[in-house]
């Protein structure tokens, strides 16, 4: 057989190796780095024997799928301590993910002393260097053999394979799991790794099953990676939006109220409220939206007619019982079949499309209480929302805007930089979750993807993410733990335009069906803002600010003249605020600083008697005196501008 490698040489051999046997025969070295190979593009445990002529590609440490073979051990191991220390907790699963790995077990919460005395059983069974060894069963052999070692969550999971399928599992000393791997070939090969956090977790995802705990952990093939991956985490705490944000008072939330309900404070009212002022007045008077105004709520019927009642149901909030009430509401988790019907209020033309509608639409939806997160994934929240009515002929231009106008906002929030942009498609696999012909999709999926091969945008394609109606781009932005979620959403919709009886009046006096694109400009107002909170880690740029600039008169003496540059602040619509407690200016510095306010206003009597404000700001640190009028022409700029400065000085210690 031949094997062609990575860099395109070629090995033969007479008979079937297994993938560590090709590995030492190219190098002795290279086999003591060997974490997993790729054989035609499929990931495989080194103890894979191959008999065929295939493209291999050895995996270190230094590959994605060599770390996650490395993290998947050691989910292993610390499946192994956990059965050593708390040998009456279950083995539930226990993949890598992209930050390291996980491991559920029925247990009890497990506190950072547990975590702490299992990493050091891990170490002792790390050191003792035991090797991986696969072997399999049938499926009723196994089933029995998982019964008889009394875990209840391994069996569950083998009954679901098929009668005939062959399991595999792979043992380290006494330790046994059900594993399809790969494995590293022993425990030695784990050189760093971490204990992170504990938390509750449903079996499967369902919170109708029983309540698991997971235990978060990750690895390296270095410690010195491991010290870095560990800073960032340090650095992501500290960015977490869900911490920081109600430190500084932008959000609260209260179980009386309810899970995924945030109650926003006048801070993060004041932010909310100045983005959409932006969005609105961008829309509407450049970007040539009309903005529209809908019910939170319709009847049933409404949602029967768009298709959402079939297919997305249980992810809305009804009011009512169809089978015991005449009419059935449910609040809104979308505008658009509302805004369709503001399109249908008077005859369109050609002339009259595109017809492009806007709303700050909120918008219910009933997550499940595990996936909620701070201001990240909530059951109540606001949108830029649009719908554009156009004509066929119009929808590729119309869509590009569409993308234009997004890119745009991401600019201007600073944050372009830090978005992936997905196809999300179709699953023919599963016809029951989408309407329309498999012609129309392969269609529309092919424009959206000329489309953005056109702007030079990269993207991924993801099978399956598409809504029910119609292909879409997403944009996502990971936060700042590396979970990704879609910030602004452009989706291409050939087909409810037919569902509601929606059409235009061509030339010829014909009445046509038209094409609708489905966007955010900027998304979610809540996501948005919990992603410029961890962006900025509260250091917004200054237009954003809840407050903008604070006067700090050295004395009380000169609490006058403190007002009135706080009068002339506001009246150029700054938001300010003036300390005036009875504190030395030092103090109010750090306490402004810590407050994260862009701008420090230090008045005493020379500010005074020559109309002048010292300036200390987040960027520069101390800038100096300038004239009152001076400071003002500059903020009202920067605000008008939406810069970004950046910081130029270390922040002072506290």
């Amino acid at each position: 057989m031949k094997i062609t490698l990575k860099d395109g040489s070629i090995k033969e051999y007479d008979g079937a190796k297994s993938v560590f046997e090709i590995a030492s025969d190219i190098s002795e070295g290279l086999a003591r780095v060997a974490c997993c190979a790729k054989v035609d593009g499929k990931t495989v445990d080194l103890r894979t024997v191959v008999d065929y002529d295939c493209e291999m590609s050895i995996c270190t440490a230094a590959d994605e799928e060599g770390l996650a073979a490395i993290r998947h051990t050691t989910s292993h191991v610390l499946a192994e301590a956990v059965k050593n220390l708390f040998p009456n907790a279950k083995l539930a699963i226990g993949p890598s993910i992209d930050t390291g790995f996980y491991y559920d077990f029925d247990h009890e919460p497990f506190s950072r002393e547990d975590l702490d005395a299992l990493e050091a059983e891990m170490k002792k069974i790390i050191k003792k260097g035991a090797k991986l060894e696969k072997f399999t069963l049938p499926r009723a052999e196994a089933v029995k053999y998982m019964e008889d070692r009394g875990e209840p969550y391994k069996v569950e999971l083998i009954q679901d394979l098929p009668e005939d399928a062959e399991i595999s599992f792979y043992s380290q000393g006494d330790f046994v799991d059900l594993c399809a791997g790969p494995h590293l070939m022993s425990t030695k090969g784990i050189k760093a790794f971490k204990l992170i956090s504990s938390s509750m977790a449903y079996w499967r995802g369902d919170s109708d099953k029983a309540r698991l705990q997971r235990i978060y952990g990750t690895a390296y093939n270095k410690k010195e990676e491991l010290a870095e991956h560990l800073e960032r985490m340090e650095d992501a705490k500290r960015r977490d939006h869900n911490k920081l944000g109600r430190e500084m008072e932008l959000f609260t939330t209260v179980d009386v109220i309810g899970q995924g309900l945030p109650l926003f404070t006048p801070k993060g009212t004041r932010m909310l409220m100045k983005l959409q002022r932006w969005i609105e007045d961008l829309e509407d008077k450049e970007w040539g939206y009309v903005r529209t105004k809908t019910p939170l709520m319709a009847k049933s019927d409404l949602y029967k007619m768009s298709g959402h009642w079939d297919h997305y149901k249980e992810g809305m909030f009804v009011l009512g019982d169809e089978e015991k009430d005449k009419e059935v509401y449910a609040l809104r988790p979308m505008t658009c079949p509302f805004q369709y019907y503001v399109y249908k209020n008077s005859q369109k033309s050609y002339r009259d499309l595109p017809y492009r509608m806007s709303e700050t639409s909120t918008l219910f939806r009933s997550e499940d209480s595990g996936e909620m997160h701070g201001l990240t994934r909530v059951r109540q929240f606001t949108i830029t929302e649009g719908h554009l009515v156009v004509r066929p002929d119009q929808m590729v231009e119309e869509f590009k805007s569409c993308i234009a106008l997004a890119k745009y906002c991401l600019t201007t929030l600073g944050v372009e930089e830090d978005v992936t942009y997905h196809l999300s498609k179709w699953d023919p696999n599963n016809r029951e979750k989408y309407i329309g012909e498999p012609e129309v999709w392969n269609e529309t999926e092919q424009h959206i993807r000329d489309i953005l091969i056109e702007l030079g945008i990269p993207f991924v394609e993801d099978v399956g993410e598409a809504a029910f109606y119609g292909p879409k781009v997403d944009i996502n932005a990971r936060n700042v733990y590396g979970k990704e979620d879609t910030m602004i959403t452009i989706q291409w919709d050939a087909l409810l335009a037919e569902q509601f009886d929606m059409y235009y009046i061509d030339q010829n006096g014909d009445k046509v069906r038209p094409y609708i694109i489905h966007r955010t400009s900027m998304g979610c107002y809540e996501r948005t803002l919990a992603w410029l909170i961890e962006k900025y880690a509260g250091k917004f740029p200054t237009w954003l600010c809840p407050e903008q600039v604070r006067v700090l008169p050295i004395s009380e003496k000169y609490e006058a003249y403190a007002d009135k540059v706080l009068k002339e602040l506001r009246a150029r619509d700054i938001d300010a605020s003036a300390d005036k407690r009875s504190e030395k200016i030092g103090f109010k510095i750090r306490e402004a600083r810590l407050a994260k306010v862009p701008y420090m206003l230090v008045v005493g009597q020379q500010e005074e008697e020559q109309g002048l404000v010292s300036v200390r700001s987040r960027f520069a640190g101390d800038e100096g005196q300038k004239p009152l009028a001076a400071f003002l022409d500059q903020i009202c700029e920067e605000i008008r501008t939406k810069e970004i400065r950046r910081e130029t000085v270390q922040e002072e210690s506290k």
